[in-house]
C-alpha cells in the first residue's frame, strides 16, 4: 500500500522529526518501507527501541539546536517535520516557541540554501483554529488558539508562510485533527471510562471532536511531499465526519457488550478546581491532577470540513470513526491496557 502512495523515489534521503513519537513511527516505517534513505532526529531521552529493527540514520538532540540540525539536514530533499513539544506542567511558552516555531526557522533557512530540495511538510494542528463557532471550519476559518502550544503553533505557520513567500520556498502545512490508532496511548483514559456504568460529561454541550487515524493522517503527509498541487497549500487531516465525544463511549461500550449510562456534570466547578490545582502545582512543576485545558475540552466543539484534503490531495480517508474505534479498543486489550 505504501508503495503505491509513496512516489517519492526509492533511495532519496529523507529527514523526519519526531521520529519516535506515536505518528513519527508510523511516518518512519512507511517511509522505510517505501526504500526512502531515511534519517530521522530524536532526543537524547528518546526510545529508538520501536524502530531498532529498521534502516535509519539517527540523530540525537534537540530541533532547536542549530548544530544538530544542520548535521541532520545535510542533504536530504524532504523533510517531514513532525515533532511536537509536550503538554506538560513545567513546559513554558518558551519550551513551546523553540520546538515548534524556532525548529522550523532552522530547517527552512538552512534548507533554502539546497538546489536539491524538493519539499518541507510542516506538521501543525487545528488546535490553532480553537473552539469552532459555526462548523464545518475549513483551512480558512479564524485563529485563536487557545495555549502555548497551540499559541505557538500558529506562530510557527505564520513564520512559515512569510519566509516561504519571500525565498520561494517549497512547503506545505497539514493540520492534524485529533490523532488515534493503535499505538495511541492520549485517549486511553475515554477507552477506560467508556467500559464503566457511567460515562461523565461536564457540560451540556454537544462536545464533538475531529479524529484522524494515524494511518490516514500519515498516507496525508506522504501524498503531500510530491504533489503538484501541495505546494504553497494548508490542509486539515481529519475523517469524513467528526464525532460526539458521548458516541466514542457509545461505540466502545457497545463493542464489548457493555451497558453505558452518559452522565453530565456542571462544568462550572471543575474550571475552578483546575484553577485551584493549577495555582497550587505551578510553582512546584508538577503535574496537576486536573487543569483548565482538560476542562475546557468538554466545552469545545471541534468540526471540520476535509474537502480539500479530498479534492486538491484527491485522498479520501479510509478509517471510518467506528472501524478505527474498535481497532484502536482491541489494540489496547490486546496490550494489557484496557480491561472490558
Amino acid at each position: 500500500m505504501t508503495d503505491k502512495i509513496c512516489k517519492i523515489p526509492e533511495g532519496t534521503p529523507v529527514l523526519v522529526t519526531g521520529a519516535t513519537g506515536f505518528t513519527g513511527i508510523v511516518l518512519t516505517r512507511k517511509l522505510v518501507a517505501a526504500g526512502l534513505n531515511v534519517s530521522a532526529v530524536a532526543r537524547e531521552s528518546s526510545n529508538l527501541e520501536p524502530l531498532q529493527d529498521l534502516d535509519v540514520t539517527w540523530h540525537r538532540g534537540d530541533v532547536f539546536d542549530d548544530a544538530i540540525m544542520k548535521k541532520a539536514l545535510a542533504g536530504q530533499e524532504y523533510v517531514f517535520h513532525v515533532a511536537a513539544a509536550f503538554r506538560e506542567a513545567r513546559s513554558t511558552e518558551e519550551d513551546y516557541w523553540n520546538v515548534h516555531v524556532r525548529s522550523t526557522q532552522i530547517i527552512c533557512e538552512e534548507m533554502v540554501k539546497n538546489p536539491e530540495f524538493k519539499r518541507y511538510i510542516h506538521v501543525s494542528t487545528i488546535g490553532v483554529h480553537g473552539h469552532i463557532e459555526n462548523p464545518p471550519a475549513t483551512e480558512e476559518y479564524r485563529f485563536s488558539p487557545g495555549d502555548g502550544y497551540q499559541r505557538t503553533k500558529l506562530q510557527a505557520e505564520q513564520w512559515l508562510n512569510a519566509f516561504a513567500a519571500d525565498n520561494n520556498f517549497p512547503y506545505t502545512i497539514i493540520r492534524p485533527a485529533a490523532i488515534y490508532g493503535p499505538g495511541d496511548m492520549r485517549l486511553l483514559k475515554l477507552f477506560k471510562m467508556a467500559v464503566k456504568p457511567f460515562f461523565l460529561l461536564l457540560g451540556q454541550g454537544k462536545c464533538m471532536y475531529h479524529l484522524v487515524h494515524v494511518d490516514d493522517l500519515t498516507n496525508t503527509f506522504i501524498i503531500a511531499a510530491t504533489h503538484p498541487a501541495a505546494g504553497g497549500e494548508t490542509f486539515i487531516s481529519g475523517a469524513d465526519e467528526p464525532i460526539a465525544i458521548a458516541d466514542i463511549a457509545r461505540t466502545v461500550a457497545e463493542h464489548f457488550g457493555k451497558k453505558i449510562r452518559i452522565v453530565r456534570l456542571p462544568i462550572g466547578p471543575f474550571f475552578l478546581l483546575a484553577d485551584l490545582c493549577e495555582a497550587v502545582c505551578r510553582p512546584f512543576k508538577i503535574e496537576p491532577p486536573i487543569y483548565r485545558r482538560r476542562v475546557a475540552f468538554y466545552s469545545k466543539d471541534r468540526h471540520f470540513d476535509v474537502s480539500k484534503m479530498r479534492e486538491v490531495l484527491g485522498y479520501t480517508p479510509k478509517h471510518s470513526n467506528r472501524e478505527g474505534i474498535i481497532e484502536t479498543a482491541d489494540w489496547y486489550v490486546q496490550q494489557g491496557l484496557l480491561k472490558p
